[in-house]
């Protein structure tokens, strides 16, 4: 069995000699075989300066979402499945803006992914918008509407618990009832499974 340095040491070696070598790695952390691992979809400004995934605006609402669910961020185990920023240059300031990740980005990182979720071994995988959703059920097809607020049993035997994205509650008001409900019902499958 790999151990996650080893397959952070992997996907280090491939950036090497990848078009991503200039870029800044963001890895996953948290707690070794957790009861839960999230699954967000790529680094922002934040994640990359600091290094860590889920901070910032991002950090805000994990913490938020933790206290709903009534775990701790020690608790789980975090990350992405593109692990650096995607950026595109804004046309107003000329600086580099978040964009969603390439399907390219997303077929090179993927699979060092798959192995992280095998290495960690969460009972549950929460994933954040329909990049993850994609990844995780390796579904094309996938969408977010057909598969939140309710647990989904993935072939390796883990429990898919699909979210919204947190960000797109913050364009989309509408969906913040949705959102809300939906993390009522994770945590109370988590209490029933005796993970939470």
């Amino acid at each position: 069995m790999k151990h996650i340095k080893d397959i952070q040491n992997e996907l280090l070696e491939a950036v090497q000699t990848s078009p991503y070598g200039e870029k800044t790695i963001v890895f996953g952390e948290g707690a070794e075989n957790p009861a839960l691992m999230m699954i967000g979809e790529a680094p922002g400004g934040d994640e990359e300066k600091q290094g860590r995934p889920f901070v910032g605006k991002a950090g805000k609402n994990l913490s938020a979402f933790l206290e709903v669910v009534g775990l701790k961020r020690e608790e789980i185990y975090i990350s992405n499945v593109v692990k650096l920023r995607p950026t595109k240059e804004s046309p107003k300031t000329g600086k580099a803006v978040n964009r969603p990740p390439s399907a390219d980005e997303i077929a090179f990182f993927l699979p060092y992914l798959l192995e992280e979720i095998k290495t960690i071994s969460p009972k549950v995988v929460v994933t954040l918008g329909n990049v993850p959703l994609k990844a995780v059920t390796g579904e094309r097809k996938a969408v977010i509407g057909d598969y939140h607020g309710r647990p989904v049993m993935l072939a390796d035997g883990r429990t898919l618990f699909a979210l919204y994205h947190p960000a797109a509650v913050i364009y989309n008001r509408a969906l913040q009832a949705t959102y809300d409900e939906d993390l009522l019902e994770l945590k109370a499958f988590l209490q029933k499974e005796g993970l939470a």
